[in-house]
């Protein structure tokens, strides 16, 4: 395959030809235009998210406590039929 023919480099001139006039003619070393603002859309949620993820450790570290010991307190009174 030629260098010509190389896909991967077709698909990034194109990339590239459809990018804003500020990063093609942007001077090297020149700082891009701050972004605007915008309000947070799911705010809450994140934080809902984050404090269940930094909580999840803690949760699951009960649950096997309380498995095991619902095991250790087992007073051995299965379905046997003796």
């Amino acid at each position: 395959m030629s260098p010509d023919e190389d896909p991967t480099a077709e698909f990034l001139d194109s990339v590239r030809a459809e990018q804003p006039s500020w990063r093609r003619d942007r001077p090297a070393g020149e700082q891009a235009p701050e972004r605007a603002e915008r309000p947070e859309r799911w705010g809450r949620t994140r934080a809902a998210g984050r404090a269940a993820a930094q909580a999840a450790p803690y949760l699951q570290a009960a649950a096997l406590v309380a498995w095991l010991a619902s095991g250790a307190f087992d007073d051995g009174s299965g379905d046997q039929s003796s």
